[in-house]
């Protein structure tokens, strides 16, 4: 399935796309979700024509499954080739960790570039062929391996060049690319020269800086949207957006985990077979029943075969994120200049019916 080829999808002509003839990536090694990645870009005649001003040819950069031969390998390509194409040339750069299937959510993607006008790369490099819960028993840290391997090779570059032309970066994952993505940037490196941040969608229940994140929550928040601190540096939101965070300002670094209630992905729990979750009390999401009621055990293995099907749900709800959302959360995440509120509604309306699983 990885290396099926669907009819539809031709190697890509422009010189700066990934499997082009011109490029360090052969087309034959990227696998299906990176060939549909790499040819499903929004043109940049598309995205002036939604903004009303002249845009850029984003650029997307992913090294599949079969450009090298180890993790390491497909990451220094990868830099090669973002390098070969100006990827550090663009005002945004984001790093951007797979699901399991190396596939990256249009839902996602799509809309950040035409936040940006174009003026953006994403590079992206595919660790598995497998689902995301299956590569999680499986392999349970392999994303956390690729993550760290793709930020090393591209961060270890971004920090030599000037700091007032290298572009903005930021890092991204759904799912357990959510996982290995925030694992890739750990503290001694946000303090030595830090990036600009991240937007984090369905984490995992098993990825450590959230799991502490909500661990930590202020006491009057809830664990399916909860409020962290000073809301400084990290943020969530839900598909109805922010809690009332009372004038808090972000400081230099901004981090948005975007997540649902009923996301059966994060909110799952070996504890749920003997413990009352928080998300199941009396004030829950709007997308959790009032008729779910925790049961020992049973609870348990309810919301563990929620877990493969998570993404049968609407876009909105379980496992599936919607356009709208991703918007509101990149604009919070990367602060793009003269965005405006208008900007906004307009981005929204052209997303509507947006169906990512048809690309």
């Amino acid at each position: 399935m990885n290396r099926l080829l669907d009819d539809e999808y031709d190697p890509p002509q422009d010189d700066k796309a990934s499997g082009s003839a011109h490029s360090l990536i052969a087309w034959s090694d990227i696998g299906q979700n990176g060939k549909r990645f790499v040819v499903a870009r929004p043109s940049k005649e598309e995205i002036s024509a939604v903004l009303g001003s002249q845009a850029m040819q984003p650029i997307r950069v992913y090294a599949g499954f079969d450009t090298g031969d180890t993790l390491k390998q497909r990451a220094q390509i990868a830099l090669a080739e973002l390098k070969r194409v100006g990827g550090f040339d663009r005002s945004t750069l984001i790093i951007a960790t797979t699901t399991g299937t190396g596939w990256l959510d249009p839902s996602a993607v799509n809309p950040v570039e035409f936040i940006h006008a174009g003026d953006i790369a994403i590079v992206a490099l595919q660790y598995s062929y497998l689902p995301s819960w299956l590569t999680m028993m499986v392999e349970p840290g392999l994303s956390r391996r690729a993550a760290n391997v793709l930020f090393n090779a591209v961060y270890g570059y971004w920090t030599t060049l000037p700091h007032d032309t290298r572009p903005k970066l930021y890092l991204h994952g759904l799912s357990l690319g959510a996982l290995g993505s925030e694992d890739s940037a750990d503290l001694v490196t946000m303090i030595a020269d830090p990036i600009n941040g991240a937007l984090w969608s369905g984490p995992p229940f098993s990825s450590t800086l959230w799991s502490t994140v909500i661990r930590g929550r202020n006491p009057v928040s809830s664990q399916w949207r909860p409020i962290f601190r000073d809301s400084a540096m990290i943020r969530f939101m839900t598909q109805d957006g922010f809690p009332s965070l009372a004038g808090a300002e972000w400081g230099p670094l901004r981090i948005v985990y975007l997540q649902h209630a009923s996301d059966p992905m994060s909110f799952f729990s070996p504890h749920l077979a003997y413990v009352r979750p928080d998300w199941l009390g009396s004030v829950r999401g709007r997308d959790v029943s009032p008729s779910l009621r925790w049961f020992p055990l049973v609870t348990f293995l309810q919301v563990g075969f929620d877990i493969p099907m998570a993404t049968s749900v609407p876009l909105g709800y379980g496992h599936n994120f919607a356009p709208a959302s991703y918007i509101d959360a990149w604009i919070e995440v990367t602060q793009p200049q003269n965005w405006s509120a208008a900007d906004t509604v307009k981005l929204k309306s052209h997303f509507i019916g947006f169906d990512p699983h048809a690309l």
